[in-house]
């Protein structure tokens, strides 16, 4: 029973204290009970609009261009920051020499810390702090009429550092006699975590099978194609300021830069329109924020700060490396009875505890599960939210590792996963809201033809594999010269996934009627490019009846919208879609009723869809224009809110995926074929949207799995491979044959909607599906991540 039905007194409670699960933490809020909740859509609900591929309301704008992002905010007298950054991986920043750069026409100011009146800090870090603690840490702001301008004064300055030991791996940072990346210590305050359930030493000694490797994840970066950046200008008697930026959380941003600037959050207006990616590092004012609003105080003219792409990539976040060592047993046919991890994990300097461990409690039924996770911090850029944050790391390691398990008992790999669906989780004790992750095998193994794989093992040739074209590939999937003999090697593999996504309150949405029959929906979530806008609108015009191009949703404005939360979590369409169901029906009352006094009939006989109202057994009917018209400024709005979820259930979505590969042996180049991957998130309300985040979540993990790799040099602690040239992201070339879909279902105990997350589950199989491809192509086992040619001729060697 969810907490919005407890009483107290005999009336129903206003404020409650209830949990919210965000990307792997648990967080006690206290939410808001909605006056009004609807009836769930259940299963067989008659839909006409949700459930549909309704085309996305904003293609129009950004094919013809017209979208503007951050970049593009053009204001009249605006002046821009570029930021100078240390070449030294930790010490001293003793000063600048700027003269030759305030002589470069154009530039304005040259900035340090020590001009900043300001407590401001992200992640921790003062803004321009003169403490060093990465390679690419912001020190010198220069500000300019120009990009161009700005850009050159800061080539011309002379920066004065003072060196100091630096700890860039885990293994360093931990070593006696380590030098000191923060003043608390290199590790992470209450590191390490270890979370338990059951006897694990019984459960091993119990086993007929044991089995234990060491699995290695790296550090990737987020490389959205919009970089970090924000345009901020002071108005009225300078009090007051506007930001625009590229973020995932307007009032987060909101909340961050009141606090950082020491002004009321009343006093700060956030707006984000469109956005080119941000996969989690968005999720809060950064050092561009404070430095765009601090010199428009400074100057009295609205600035821009954008980071460049060198700055996006060495300053923008990354996911956290790992090493995990991995233990399994289980019986002779197949039950785990126990999994024990180990895992390291380099944070950089600043971040927070995204748990590997935590997809090994959640993932399958075992009786008995232990995780010690050990967080250290690292003398380089600070971890950010990365689209599953740790799941992605963890399950490699768990994957790779139940398929090490299902060759030493020579079972088929899906059948051993089978062997241990998780009907409840078991890492609460409590029932799941739904869990179809048995369908999703069922499903996706028969598109995927698994039960006949090895009829196709044999299916590639040792001649010309390679034609002169395909030499023109991106380098994750090619190589070699045109025509050469290949001796290819095919294989196949299987991974799951789970992951938290059932959103929750607080969340708000507004839906009101202009008088031309045209509805606005306002909520204070983003679109990150994922299509909030048109799903969002899909609802109301659902619950409302309205016709889809007749809804406008209007988001990201912490002055014109009601607050929603970070889009971040999968949280977005399962925290902000109730709400706005909730206002567009109460709306729908309304105006049934004013139609009803109008059309001279019972409420209970009026029906509204397409934007027509219609009276059962009748030929009355009116537009909703016409109807909008004739109450003349009457105004119909109403506000909605997401309730609480219900207490003592897990809301997670589920999925598989199948991966097959071919591997070059003498190149040891991987060329992904064909994925097929099935996925439970309950209700999809937009196939094609759906179908959209999926594809762009494997292509993302195909990266992880291939070629994504941040390199640090241990000796400078600086950046290897700081531009897209040389961090080698998947392109087209490189995407295999796609098969993704979700199966049919609506999750009625998660929501009224029934939908779940979507955004992050698709990433998080991706890797150890692949790297399982590999595997049982090659018959070695592939531990180490990313699966670079120069490993796989290591590990066949």
């Amino acid at each position: 029973m969810s907490e919005a039905g407890e009483r107290e007194g005999g009336s129903k409670k206003r404020f409650i204290t209830t949990q919210v699960e965000i990307e792997g933490r648990v967080e006690r809020k206290v939410v808001e009970v909605p006056d009004y909740e609807p009836e769930p859509w259940g299963p067989n609900a008659e839909l006409t609009i949700v459930g549909t591929s309704v085309p996305r309301v904003d293609a129009p704008t950004k094919v013809r261009g017209a979208a503007k992002y951050t970049a593009d905010i053009q204001l009249a007298g605006m002046l821009h920051v570029a930021v100078a950054r240390s070449p030294i991986a930790a010490g001293t920043f003793l000063g600048v020499d700027a003269a030759a750069a305030r002589r470069v026409p154009g530039v304005w100011d040259v900035v340090t810390a020590a001009d900043l009146e300001t407590r401001a800090k992200v992640q921790g870090i003062p803004v321009l702090s003169p403490e060093i603690l990465y390679a690419g840490q912001p020190l010198v702001a220069v500000v300019a009429e120009s990009m161009e301008a700005a850009r050159r004064g800061i080539e011309l300055l002379s920066l004065n550092c003072e060196a100091s030991p630096h700890a860039t791996t885990f293994a360093d940072a931990v070593a006696e006699g380590a030098p000191a990346v923060r003043r608390n210590g290199n590790l992470w305050p209450g590191s390490p975590r270890i979370t338990e359930r059951g006897d694990v030493a019984a459960g091993f000694s119990e086993a007929d099978v044991v089995i234990e490797r060491e699995f290695t994840t790296p550090s990737a970066l987020h490389s959205a194609m919009e970089p970090h950046g924000a345009v901020a200008q002071w108005e009225g008697d300078g009090d007051r300021l506007t930001i625009w930026e590229s973020t995932q959380g307007v009032f987060r941003v909101r909340n961050d830069v009141a606090r950082g600037l020491g002004i009321p959050q009343s006093h700060v207006r956030v707006i984000k329109d469109y956005m080119g990616g941000g996969f989690g590092a968005k999720s809060g004012a950064g050092v561009y924020t404070f430095l765009a609003a601090i010199m428009a105080r400074r100057h009295g003219r609205p600035v821009r700060c954008v980071f460049d792409r060198f700055g996006e990539q060495v300053d923008a976040g990354h996911r956290a490396s790992t090493r995990q060592i991995v233990k399994l047993g289980a019986t002779r046919e197949g039950h785990l009875l126990a999994i024990d991890m180990v895992a390291e994990i380099a944070q950089g300097v600043s971040g927070w505890e995204a748990s590997v461990g935590s997809i090994y409690h959640e993932m399958y039924s075992c009786p008995n599960v232990r995780t010690q996770e050990t967080f250290a911090f690292t003398h380089s850029q600070g971890m950010q939210s990365f689209r599953g944050p740790g799941h992605v790391e963890g399950a490699f390691g768990l994957e790779r590792a139940m398929d090490v398990l299902a060759r030493e008992l020579q079972l088929d790999p899906l059948e051993l996963r089978r062997l241990n669906f998780a009907e409840r989780d078991e890492s609460k004790d409590r029932p799941f809201s739904s869990n179809s992750l048995l369908a999703c095998y069922d499903q996706g193994a028969a598109r995927f033809d698994w039960a006949n794989r090895e009829k196709r093992r044999n299916d590639v040739s040792s001649g010309p594999m390679v034609t002169a074209s395909d030499d023109a590939r991106n380098n994750l999937s090619s190589g070699g010269p045109p025509g050469a003999t290949r001796n290819i090697k095919r294989g196949f593999g299987v991974a799951a996934q789970v992951w938290g996504a059932g959103g929750g309150p607080p969340a708000y949405a507004t839906a009101r009627v202009n008088t031309d029959g045209t509805i606005d929906i306002l909520s204070g979530t983003q679109d990150l490019g994922t299509g909030s806008r048109t799903i969002l609108a899909q609802i109301a015009a659902e619950a409302i009846g309205a016709s889809p191009k007749d809804v406008r949703v209007i988001l990201g404005d912490t002055e014109r919208t009601p607050y929603a939360g970070t889009s971040w979590g999968s949280m977005t369409t399962p925290s902000v879609g109730p709400a706005v169901r909730s206002a567009a029906e109460l709306v729908q009352q309304r105006l049934v009723e004013a139609a009803a006094g109008i059309l001279d009939a019972s409420p209970d006989d009026i029906t509204i869809s397409e934007s027509v109202i219609r009276v059962r057994d009748s030929d009355k009917q009116i537009t909703l224009a016409d109807l909008t018209r004739k109450l003349g400024n009457v105004m119909i709005i109403a506000e909605g809110s997401r309730g609480p979820n219900p207490q003592g259930t897990g809301i997670s979505s589920f999925g598989v995926q199948f991966a097959e590969v071919e591997v070059d042996v003498e190149t040891g180049v991987v060329r992904v074929i064909h994925i097929v991957a099935a996925h439970d998130v309950g209700r999809v309300i937009n196939p094609l949207l759906a179908s959209s985040q999926l594809e762009g979540g494997i292509i993302q993990g195909l990266g992880f799995a291939l070629g994504e790799e941040r390199l640090l040099d241990r000796n400078s602690g600086r950046p290897v491979n700081p531009s897209l040239h040389d961090y080698k992201l998947p392109t087209f070339s490189d995407v295999p044959r796609i098969d993704a879909f979700c199966v049919d279902g609506a999750d009625t105990v998660a929501n009224h909607i029934g939908a779940r997350g979507l955004a992050e589950p698709p990433i998080i199989p991706t890797a150890p599906a692949i790297a399982n491809a590999v595997a049982d192509a090659l018959g070695v086992e592939v531990n180490d991540l990313p699966l670079t040619p120069w490993r796989l001729l290591m590990v066949t060697a």
